[in-house]
């Protein structure tokens, strides 16, 4: 006789990233699974290791990280498309996750890109 299919939350978790720019709640998510609030975050929990809302947030700060990388969009604009709806509010999160500004970031990140040193040297032999 076949297992019964154990419900995921994956279907949530695809939906959720392609609406990252959104105000997403966890009765949405849990709707997308057509689960009660209760069964989808703990079934969630199961599945990733963490909340739901935990798991949005990585997933807006991981998106923040590839715009800062990969685009000129002022912080506003980044903040506003990845769901975090202010600059201010972008700025806490990554702080609080990576310890530097988003600003900091990109020119962190594109002066390694470019290969200029970024510890602040001048590039002057020693």
């Amino acid at each position: 006789m076949p297992e019964p299919r154990v419900s995921s939350t994956a279907t949530a978790r695809a939906w959720a990233l392609a609406h990252l720019d959104q105000p997403l709640t966890l009765r949405e998510l849990a709707r997308q699974e057509s689960m009660s609030v209760r069964t989808f975050t703990r079934r969630f929990r199961e599945e990733v290791g963490m909340t739901p809302l935990r798991w949005l947030t990585r997933q807006r700060l991981e998106h923040a990280r590839h715009l800062l990388e990969e685009t000129d969009l002022p912080v506003e604009r980044v903040a506003a498309d990845c769901g975090f709806g202010t600059a201010a509010s972008l700025r806490q999160h990554f702080h609080a996750a990576l310890g530097v500004s988003p600003r900091a970031y990109r020119r962190t990140f594109r002066a390694r890109d470019d290969g200029e040193p970024d510890d602040g040297a001048d590039g002057a032999a020693a």
